[in-house]
């Protein structure tokens, strides 16, 4: 090799190498304080655009579960609503049949009439406060209510609204139906009977709608798990890997700081060969 004070290749090479030590040092801090060995698209293009669409169908999901929950707060609520509403019937049932008595006098009647109809006022006001997030499909004033179920937004679930106001297709009787006679409370019998089973057949519907709704809201909440899951095997860094290799790499540039040093001293040595 030539020996020259103009150039000095040693010195070149042992900077070239520290250069490439200081490059991949830095590559590995970074790693290390991301938690990512994919962080940009310059790391590695084809694996961070796949990451980036897993991160979009996960962020979607996340809409997805937040539809499904109101959906299933909505369904609870009307749930809750329904069974009292049940509860009443059975009550208002024995008002009717209670009212059927040949024996009763005109007061006694009259006080079973008015129980009868404080039963009525309590379904009306259960229906009409069965209100979640402004949804209510008890009565009458919400369709059927659809939700979304998959991240593209192209399939929904649909919660059935089933409108147990006073007077309608479920609940029968009017909310102005008196039992002030054995007639009337005859004839109301047979409304309440098939008011009773209406409101069971359709609590029945939305239980069974509301558990679906439950299933579907678990399964994408495991599916959001999975891919996120699969989105840091694609770029999660191994910490005990870089943690290892940082070490390695500060030794090496060290070593490769005293190389330099080496080489740059080595002009040095010229003067020797002209001391007399």
């Amino acid at each position: 090799m030539t020996i020259s004070v103009n150039t000095n290749a040693s010195a070149l090479v042992a900077l070239q190498n520290l250069n490439k030590t200081n490059d991949n040092l830095t590559g590995v801090q970074e790693r290390i304080s991301t938690g990512l060995k994919v962080g940009t698209a310059k790391d590695n293009a084809s694996v961070w655009a796949i990451a980036q669409g897993q991160r979009a169908d996960i962020g979607a999901l996340g809409a997805v579960k937040s539809s499904l929950d109101r959906a299933a707060s909505i369904a609870d609520v009307a749930l809750a609503a329904g069974a009292t509403v049940s509860d009443l019937l059975n009550e208002v049932k024995a008002k009717v049949v209670a009212a059927q008595d040949p024996s009763l006098d005109t007061t006694s009647r009259a006080a079973i009439d008015n129980d009868f109809k404080s039963l009525l006022r309590q379904i009306s006001d259960i229906v009409n406060n069965a209100e979640f997030d402004g949804a209510n499909i008890l009565n009458g004033s919400d369709p059927s209510i659809k939700f979304l179920t998959n991240a593209d937004a192209t399939s929904t679930i649909t919660l059935v609204a089933k409108n147990m106001s006073l007077g309608g297709a479920i609940i029968t009787m009017a909310s102005t139906a008196s039992i002030t006679t054995l007639t009337n409370a005859a004839a109301m019998l047979s409304q309440i009977n098939t008011s009773i089973a209406n409101v069971n057949a359709a609590l029945g519907e939305l239980g069974s709608r509301s558990k679906e709704i439950e299933a579907h809201n678990t399964f994408v909440s495991k599916l959001s798990d999975v891919l996120e899951t699969g989105v840091g095997n694609l770029v999660d860094a191994d910490m005990a890997r870089e943690s290892a290799r940082l070490q390695a790499l500060q030794v090496q540039q060290q070593l490769g700081v005293q190389a330099l040093s080496i080489a740059n001293s080595s002009p040095q040595m010229i003067l020797n060969l002209f001391k007399s």
